[in-house]
């Protein structure tokens, strides 16, 4: 157990031990829903802010200092691990990531890098930079994107609506789609484990496409990896989740591969999945994120029946089933925080 934090609420909830509320923080808190983070953005590409230490520092402190969360997570992007391996990251304003050079060929695959950590420094930097300012009083959450999702954006060279290359892919070349994973995976493993060095107090991993692949297939291409990444942390004390979108179908399979906690969009019913669980599995979750556009108080109202419904049970971290859209209130995401704080089990 961590226990030189001055808040350790979310240490302690994702290893299922007693907390006296919920702890809260909300995937991409540091975004664009803010004036402050557009006032870095308008200063920066987004890749310079991902890459300078004290900038992704700077953004990475915003819900720090104005939402007053229990956690906060290193500003950076899933997609950082493909640029190392040598995909041509860009981000289009209103199109997102790029990679001008797509995986399409047995040679695109072979040509994938996989001793890259010298590319990925200044996120240890960043997460350095980020300690010094926090001083213990919260967590720092480090995270990297699954090899499945980063597998579909080298592919597909961007993002998708049906995802049918990475699809043909799996289909009608598995060996190939097991040959990029499997370098993915190693890197990701490289990664993480440089996270935790550079002073990380959690960790995350993002299958943001997971929601695209039948059971068979998840359990193929992406449990397989996911498992083996899980399993070769160097994460005492340090829990890591497990989040996809899909993961009210997919959540056994995801606590099968080792994580202190699973991550739940918001399709399901979150006591009915963390009681499916096994035991000492953890929940995170699961609130619309759409809900945070509505009034105050339907806001609180959804909160409280959230905490209602999981009332008596340890293993529970507050978050979004997705992240924060760029046009939610800020007054509207800040006042979810208090409530959240207020409450008592």
């Amino acid at each position: 157990m961590t226990n030189n934090l001055a808040n350790d609420l979310l240490i302690r909830a994702a290893f299922s031990k007693p907390t006296e509320r919920p702890p809260v923080w909300m995937m991409r808190q540091a975004g664009r829903f803010m004036p402050e983070y557009w006032d870095i953005k308008n200063k920066y590409s987004f890749l310079e802010m991902c890459k300078t230490p004290e900038i992704a520092a700077d953004v990475t402190m915003l819900p720090v200092d104005l939402l007053g969360i229990d956690a906060a997570i290193l500003f950076s992007d899933i997609l950082v691990t493909g640029e190392a391996m040598g995909g041509q990251l860009s981000f289009e304003q209103g199109v997102g990531p790029r990679f001008a050079n797509p995986v399409r060929t047995r040679e695109d695959a072979e040509a994938l890098r996989t001793d890259v950590l010298d590319k990925l420094q200044y996120v240890g930097d960043a997460i350095r930079a980020v300690q010094r300012r926090l001083q213990g009083r919260i967590p720092l959450i480090g995270f990297a994107g699954a090899p499945f999702t980063v597998l579909s954006y080298l592919v597909e060279g961007g993002s998708s609506r049906d995802f049918k290359r990475t699809k043909l892919l799996l289909n009608n070349e598995p060996d190939l789609a097991h040959l990029i994973l499997q370098k993915i995976a190693d890197v990701t493993v490289d990664y993480l484990n440089m996270q935790i060095a550079a002073g990380v107090n959690a960790l995350q991993l993002f299958d943001s496409w997971a929601q695209a692949l039948s059971w068979d297939d998840y359990r193929v291409f992406a449990h397989t990896y996911n498992s083996q990444i899980i399993s070769r942390l160097h994460r005492k004390d340090i829990p890591i989740i497990s989040f996809c979108k899909g993961s009210s179908v997919f959540a056994p399979v995801m606590a099968d591969a080792g994580p202190d906690v699973v991550s739940v969009d918001w399709n399901a019913d979150l006591r009915n999945i963390k009681d499916s669980l096994p035991q000492g599995v953890a929940v995170q979750g699961n609130l619309d994120p759409f809900v945070l556009y509505a009034d105050k108080k339907v806001i609180k109202e959804k909160i409280l029946q959230l905490f209602e419904r999981m009332r008596g049970q340890d293993g529970f971290i507050f978050n979004l089933g997705h992240g924060i859209m760029p046009d939610i209130p800020f007054d509207n995401v800040k006042y979810a925080v208090e409530v959240v704080k207020e409450f008592r089990f």
